[in-house]
């Protein structure tokens, strides 16, 4: 058995290594989003959780000021409010391919992990969704 923090051969992330991941968790927003006939109508859009994880290592411990020193959250939230304004999307991995695009802005960000759940596609789950995990040496 692996030590707790001990990571498999090329993983990014381990305990030998300080990093920071930045969070939003859990934003709601809605979208125009999915293949099934009830969720085609515009005036009904999908109601979606989003949660965004953003990675990059540290060299030392923080000591800038300003925003310019930080990993900023705001341009995905931002982009994140603007999603209801959207033309429908029949796939949620083209959303989510969007979403690490935004995430990869940055190019501090090293790995990001984002996930798109639809709470209330479907009466007997709790919500149906993707997660991806990225190390942004694998995004095309």
């Amino acid at each position: 058995m692996k030590p707790v923090g001990s990571v498999q051969s090329g993983a990014l992330w381990n305990a030998a290594r300080g990093y920071q991941r930045i969070l939003l968790r859990d934003i709601v927003t809605e979208v125009r989003l999915g293949l099934h006939p009830w969720e085609r109508h515009a005036e009904r859009p999908t109601r979606i959780l989003v949660n965004v994880e953003l990675f990059a290592h540290l060299e030392r411990p923080f000591s800038g000021s300003g925003v310019a020193s930080v990993l900023n959250y705001d341009t995905i939230r931002d982009e994140l409010r603007a999603w209801p304004q959207k033309d429908h999307t029949d796939l949620i991995e083209t959303l989510i391919e969007e979403l690490i695009g935004l995430c990869f802005r940055d190019p501090r960000v090293e790995a990001c992990r984002v996930s798109i759940l639809k709470p209330d596609i479907f009466n007997e789950a709790a919500g149906a969704g993707l997660e991806v995990y990225r190390l942004r040496s694998e995004q095309p």
